[in-house]
This record gives structure tokens, sequence and C-alpha cells, in this order.
């Protein structure tokens, strides 16, 4: 079904699925790899930008009404996260992208796989 003809409540779970998944994405790329390798490998720089930019566009398309029901997730970040990444792909410091995806993203995964769960 198109998310155009969705319940509020069903896009919302929608979204929110994207946003686990291009986080355990996102995840996947960094995990396990020194942060020297992953600066010399171009495509998973790219591949972890990118994954980015779909966890914090679907974040974006969460409800407000939703988002201000859960404050714990830092949805302005995830947001503001994926705007530098689209739009001001020039100042990306990758090394401070892999530090966040490394330390961020765990918590991040479990927390919308409970939400998930609940809804």
């Amino acid at each position: 079904m198109p998310r155009c003809c969705m319940r509020p409540d069903e896009r919302d779970a929608a979204y929110l699925w994207d946003m686990l998944n291009a986080a355990r994405e996102a995840h996947m790329t960094v995990e396990k790899l020194a942060p020297d390798a992953f600066l010399e490998d171009w495509l998973r720089r790219r591949a972890l930008e990118r994954t980015l930019e779909v966890l914090g566009e679907a974040a974006r398309k969460v409800s407000e009404e939703f988002r201000a029901a859960h404050p714990d997730i830092d949805w302005r970040g995830l947001i503001g996260q994926r705007n530098v990444l689209a739009h001001e792909y020039g100042r990306i410091n990758h090394r401070l992208l892999f530090e966040a995806a490394n330390r961020r993203l765990p918590p991040l995964i479990r927390r919308l796989q409970d939400l998930l769960d609940r809804l």
C-alpha cells in the first residue's frame, strides 16, 4: 500500500522501519573496522553517507506528534545530519562520522526496534 494511503500510525511505523534498516546498514558499514581502514575506503565512506541520509530523511517524515511523544530520540540531530550530508557534502568530517556511527547507532537501533515491537 502506498504510504500516502496509510493511516498516520501506519506511516510512522513504515518510516521507523526505514530508519531501523538504514541504521543497521550504516552500522554494518563501520563495525569491526579500524578508523584508518574506513577513511581509506571511499566506497564505505559513501555507503555510510548514503545510509545516514536515508535514516535522516525517514526521521524527517515521522509525524511531529510521534516525534514529540518520543523526545529520547535525537530527531533534530538525525535530520540535521541528513541535511549536511545531502547539501554540504564538502564539509563532511569522515572521522567524526565514523566515530558517531560506532557510538550512536547501536543504542538508536535498539530504541527503534523497541518502538516497532510496541506498535
